[in-house]
């Protein structure tokens, strides 16, 4: 909606005060806690637990 009026977009990181501003630093830090947390939801992970939903035709 932002883009939509024209209004000014940001991103917020309002659930965790010290994320690095700097967004290099955050996708570092994304990608490593994907790699510790293995979750089964991100692509990096689908080798080891597979794709959780199939893909539909």
């Amino acid at each position: 909606m932002h883009r939509r009026y024209e209004l000014p977009v940001e991103v917020a990181t309002a659930f965790w005060w010290d994320t690095p501003p700097d967004r290099n630093a955050r996708q570092k830090l994304e990608r490593e806690l994907i790699l510790k947390w293995r979750s089964p939801f991100n692509n990096e992970n689908w080798e080891l637990w597979c794709q959780p939903f199939g893909k539909f035709s």
